[in-house]
């Protein structure tokens, strides 16, 4: 009871203070060849030169931004297919995706992730 009474009081003085959340870390990889032009597991139509993510359990239109430390380039992106289905692995880049941020020559990297 005192501690409702203590937040409704103080309620109006306290100010809301937007959180940054740190990056994180994941594995990731792309891909494109064998899908271009086959449909995403949320119904569109894979483009390989598109800007996109796949991942396991996110939300279809989940937004990210994901960067490669080693290039320190980044790229924001949508989650619209499920995968990447080798263990150990987080994401599974469209080439396009994969391509902007430098990941096509190396396959797999770690890579830093914000959702948006």
């Amino acid at each position: 009871m005192i501690k409702k009474l203590l937040a409704a009081i103080a309620a109006p003085f306290l100010i809301a203070t937007p959180t940054l959340a740190a990056p994180q870390y994941a594995v990731a990889s792309w891909y494109g060849p064998g899908f271009h032009g086959r449909t995403t597991a949320n119904g569109e139509v894979y483009n390989q030169n598109g800007i996109s993510v796949a991942h396991k359990t996110m939300r279809f239109g989940t937004k990210l931004r994901i960067c490669y430390p080693v290039t320190g380039r980044c790229v924001k992106v949508k989650v619209n297919d499920r995968g990447p289905f080798i263990p150990g692995r987080t994401f599974d880049l469209s080439k396009g995706a994969a391509d902007v941020i430098g990941l096509i020559p190396v396959g797999v990297d770690t890579i830093t992730f914000e959702i948006l």
